[in-house]
């Protein structure tokens, strides 16, 4: 029987974008620890069947806003602190990185006010992980000095100013939760000029064994990629880094269809997914 600390404590993990092997030792440790892990949809469901010990509980938390299916940031929270004040240790585990596009501010938020301890546990967010596993350096000398994380899920989140400057800037973009408005975004950037020595790059579902990587120039996306439906999770990039990534992509496309991030009913336990990838030579 696993004894719960005396002090209650949450720990916030990053779980990584998909490849179950990117977790970190600390999140590990961390995951074994805990009395109930509350568990979002982005996490690799081969970390919860061989970390996630047998009289943990398990509490799926995940969002799936494109299917209206998502679980309150409110009733989130008060999930922690129900079960922190029961002295046990808490797990808020997520995908990709804990503070990077995340609800983490009022996770903490509640947790100060209710005096929990707490620690929060970093992941490799989901554009390192892409543009690792897509060959595409974020930052590669010549091509780019720095790199931006964004999103653009709704179109009132980037001004007319903004949208000049990143048009015109070297830097590379990374998009989160924006592949809904992937045509409104090109057309943008379109429309203030961007050079067209910079490409775009839809990641699909990265560092799993269905990742796909599709590119384009910005003139031929309408005809390549206006009309297609991505899987979720998808990632853009922009930028000239894009253009790497031919010459040094080391995962292949699979050709395999499928949802690595499955969606989860009843409470029940993903099966354990089996390793396909595919290594370039």
């Amino acid at each position: 029987m696993k004894t719960t600390n005396k002090t209650p404590k949450v720990y916030l993990i990053g779980a990584g974008p998909g490849d179950p092997d990117l977790i970190t030792v600390k999140a590990i440790r961390a995951i074994t620890e805990a009395d109930v892990i509350l568990c979002d949809r982005l996490v690799s469901p081969e970390i919860v069947d061989n970390y996630v010990g047998k009289e943990t509980e398990i509490v799926y938390v995940g969002k799936e806003c494109s299917k209206k299916a998502s679980t309150p940031q409110s009733s989130i929270n008060e999930l922690m602190v129900e079960y922190a004040l029961q002295n046990k240790t808490v797990a808020r585990l997520k995908g990709g990185d804990v503070s990077i596009f995340s609800n983490i501010l009022d996770e903490l938020q509640v947790l100060k006010e209710n005096k929990i301890a707490y620690e929060i546990i970093p992941g490799v967010t989901a554009a390192l992980g892409a543009a690792a596993y897509a060959g595409m350096p974020l930052t590669a000398r010549g091509y780019a000095t720095s790199v931006r994380f964004l999103t653009y899920y709704k179109s009132e989140i980037l001004n007319e100013d903004y949208w000049k400057e990143i048009a015109e800037t070297n830097d590379t973009l990374v998009f989160y939760m924006s592949v809904g408005n992937l045509t409104n975004l090109v057309d943008k950037f379109k429309e203030y000029g961007v050079s067209s020595e910079k490409k775009i790059a839809v990641i699909e579902q990265a560092t799993t064994p269905f990742q796909k990587v599709y590119t384009s120039s910005f003139e031929d996306f309408a005809q390549k990629l206006g009309h297609k439906l991505f899987a979720s999770p998808s990632l853009v990039v922009i930028g000239k880094i894009v253009n790497l990534h031919e010459e040094f992509s080391w995962l292949q496309n699979t050709d395999g269809e499928g949802l690595y991030f499955k969606s989860i009913t009843n409470g029940s336990l993903l099966p354990k997914t089996q390793k396909l990838f595919e290594y370039a030579v």
